[in-house]
C-alpha cells in the first residue's frame, strides 16, 4: 500500500555564506542582486536555470512592455544594450524588442562587473528557519544538496517558492475561483526573403481564420530591420505553479505554436520560416504572498500614492481570461504607487519578495507583473536589504526615507 506522504531527513553541507541570498534570477532578481551589492554587500543569486533574465530569456519575452518610467537598474539596461530606444526623460514610455541571447550574455558581464556570485543549476529546495528567521536555504546543484547561508534573503523565484516554503500565507489566481491568467509558449519567425513550404507536424491542427486561434487575434511584433517576428498569440489555461497544469501547458503550447506558424505562413507570412521556440511555457500568474499590504485594483484605477513607494508603472489591467476564453480584459489607467509593503510578510524578518508574486489582488497583479516593473522591485529590495544590514533593523522597521535616499543614489527617479 502506498504511503501518502514521508518525512526525509539529512544532513546538508553549507556552501557559503553571504550577506544578501537572492533566489532566481530574472528581472527582480538580478536588480535585487545589483543594488545590494552597490551597497558593499556579499550577494549570490542562485538561479536554477543556465541563464539570467527570467522569463524575457527563458520564454523569449523578449519585448520591454511600456511602463510610463524608464528609470533606475532597468534605465541602466535600455542605455547599455539598447541605446537607441532610451528616452530623454524618465517618464517617457518605450516598447523596444531585444534579443534574448544578447540578454543572456549582458547578464553574465553585468554581473561580473558588479561582483555579484551567481550559481547556475541551482534550484531551491526548502528554508532552515530558526524561530522569526531563515537561517539557510537548501538548494539542488549538480553536487547534491547544499545549503546558502545569508542575513538577509530575496524571493525572486517568480512563484514565491521561499516564502511559501518559509511559511508566508499566500494565494493564486482570482478571488472568486483561484483560476490564472493562462500561459503563452513564445516563439520567433524569420523572414527568409523566398517562399517556404509550410509544416503542419502530426498531432497538430489547421487554424482556418482568426476566430480560431487560440487567443482571438494576432499578436505579434515585427523587427523590420532584420526580419524577425515575435509572436505571442498561443494560450493554456494552466497554473504554472502547479505540476499536472504545467505538464500539459508544455505538450499543448508546442502543439500551439506548431499550429500558428502553418496559419501564419498561409496568411500573409509566406516567406517566413520557424526559427527560435523558447525552452519553456511563460507563465504571467502564479502564486501571490500575502504582506502587510496587498495591492488592489481601486489603488491601480485610482492612482493611489505611497509614502513607501518603491516602484511605479502606468501599464495597463491586461488580463488574458483565465477561463482560457479567447478575450482579453483591457483597461487604460492612469499610473500608481506600489508600495514597499507589498515586498514585506509579516515573518520571517529577513525576508523580502520580489517581482511577479508580491502582495497584490488578481487584477493589480495584471497591471504590475511587466518585466520592467519588476526589475524597479528587486532594486528597491536589493537596497533594503542592505540598509536593514547597515541599520542592525528588521527589514520592516527600516527607514523609508534612506531606502528613497539610497534609490536614487542609484539613479531611480520617481514621478511626483
Amino acid at each position: 500500500m502506498n504511503k501518502q506522504s514521508y518525512s526525509f531527513q539529512r544532513e546538508v553541507q553549507t556552501y557559503l555564506h553571504a550577506e544578501v541570498v537572492v533566489i532566481g534570477g530574472g528581472p527582480a532578481g538580478t536588480a535585487a542582486a545589483i543594488s545590494a551589492a552597490r551597497c558593499g554587500k556579499q550577494v549570490v543569486v542562485l538561479e536554477k536555470s543556465a541563464q539570467l533574465g527570467g522569463m524575457g530569456t527563458l520564454a523569449n519575452v523578449s519585448v520591454f512592455m511600456p511602463i510610463g518610467n524608464v528609470t533606475g537598474i532597468y534605465r541602466e539596461i535600455i542605455a547599455e544594450m539598447l541605446a537607441e530606444y532610451l528616452p530623454p526623460d524618465h517618464d517617457q514610455s518605450i516598447a523596444p524588442q531585444y534579443s534574448p541571447f544578447l540578454m543572456r550574455q549582458y547578464m553574465n558581464e553585468k554581473m561580473k562587473k558588479e561582483q555579484v556570485q551567481v550559481f547556475y543549476h541551482s534550484e531551491f529546495v526548502g528554508t532552515v528557519r530558526e524561530g522569526d528567521r531563515i537561517r539557510a536555504v537548501i538548494v539542488s546543484t549538480r553536487e547534491g544538496l547544499k545549503a546558502f547561508e545569508g542575513e538577509r534573503f530575496i524571493d525572486c523565484t517568480g512563484d514565491a517558492r521561499v516564502a511559501i516554503e518559509a511559511g508566508v500565507p499566500y494565494h493564486s489566481g482570482r478571488e472568486e475561483d483561484g483560476l490564472t491568467q493562462p500561459m503563452t509558449l513564445m516563439f520567433t519567425m524569420q523572414n527568409t526573403g523566398r517562399p517556404v513550404t509550410p509544416i503542419l507536424p502530426e498531432g497538430c491542427c489547421e487554424y482556418k481564420d482568426v476566430a480560431d486561434l487560440p487567443q482571438g487575434r494576432r499578436l505579434y511584433w515585427e523587427q523590420n530591420d532584420d526580419g524577425t517576428l515575435l509572436v505571442n498569440m498561443s494560450r493554456v489555461k494552466a497554473n504554472g505553479a502547479k505540476i499536472e497544469d504545467v505538464n500539459y501547458a508544455e505538450t499543448e503550447a508546442l502543439r500551439q505554436v506548431f499550429s500558428i506558424a502553418y496559419y501564419l505562413q498561409k496568411t500573409g507570412f509566406e516567406t517566413y520560416a520557424l526559427s527560435h521556440v523558447a525552452p519553456q511555457t511563460g507563465a504571467r500568474e502564479t502564486n501571490q504572498i500575502e504582506g502587510i499590504y496587498t495591492l488592489t485594483e481601486q489603488d491601480v484605477i485610482s492612482g493611489t500614492r505611497f509614502p513607501d513607494l518603491v516602484a511605479q508603472t502606468n501599464y495597463e489591467i491586461d488580463i488574458h481570461s483565465p477561463d482560457g476564453a479567447r478575450t482579453t480584459d483591457e483597461r487604460k489607467i492612469s499610473g500608481y504607487d506600489i508600495p514597499y509593503r507589498c515586498m514585506l510578510p509579516e515573518k520571517p524578518d529577513n525576508l523580502l519578495v520580489a517581482g511577479r508574486p508580491v502582495s497584490a489582488t488578481h487584477v493589480a497583479m495584471s497591471s504590475m507583473r511587466m518585466q520592467a516593473t519588476c526589475y524597479a522591485l528587486g532594486q528597491a529590495a536589493g537596497a533594503a536589504a542592505a540598509i536593514s544590514l547597515d541599520e542592525a533593523a528588521t527589514l520592516r522597521d527600516i527607514p523609508i526615507g534612506k531606502l528613497h535616499g539610497e534609490l536614487e543614489r542609484q539613479g531611480v527617479r520617481f514621478k511626483r
